[in-house]
């Protein structure tokens, strides 16, 4: 299964200045890619705190919420599912079905399991024109990691985008 990380960061490596802000810091540009590549995959994974802050699901897309406290949260099928399963247990319930890709949303607790799972297979990244000084890092506790850059594009006037794979 194809799994893609994707993630905004400001220039000092932070998703958020708190574990319950809203991505709404970002260009517009990062936005319509994150539509894009969401859409295509049809399948995004989230922990509990992204899916809160987002309000509601996703459209066009299944929505996985994983969480410890998979009761907060009714299944709608189709549209959103809880589980308290592993990245590996997540996984293998979507390719069960036939899923081929999934997109990894955040947060930095669910980026970081899936990259120490040895899950993902590429990465985007937006890096947007901010220091945030403090904040949520994009991720931590996880071993050492070798990626290949694949390409870095200018988006809109400030940010960039940098697309990495995984190196086994």
């Amino acid at each position: 299964m194809h799994i893609t990380i994707l993630a905004a960061m400001s220039a000092d490596g932070r998703i958020a200045t708190s574990r319950d802000e809203l991505v709404d810091w970002t260009s517009p540009e990062d936005k319509q890619f994150f539509v894009l590549k969401t859409k295509e995959a049809g399948v995004v994974v989230m922990g509990r705190r992204t899916f809160e802050t987002l309000g509601e699901p996703l459209s066009e897309r299944l929505n996985v919420v994983m969480s410890h406290q998979q009761a907060l949260f009714p299944d709608v099928p189709g549209v959103v599912e809880c589980t308290s399963e592993s990245p590996h247990g997540v996984v293998h319930s979507l390719e069960s079905r036939g899923y081929m890709k999934a997109v990894v949303i955040g947060g930095h607790e669910i980026y970081s399991a899936f990259l120490s799972a040895d899950l993902v297979t590429d990465m985007y990244l937006t890096i947007e024109p901010r220091i945030f000084g403090d904040g949520v890092p994009f991720v931590e506790g996880i071993a050492a990691k070798k990626l290949q850059l694949m390409s870095a594009e200018k988006l809109g006037g400030q940010s960039v985008l940098l697309h990495y794979v995984a190196l086994s």
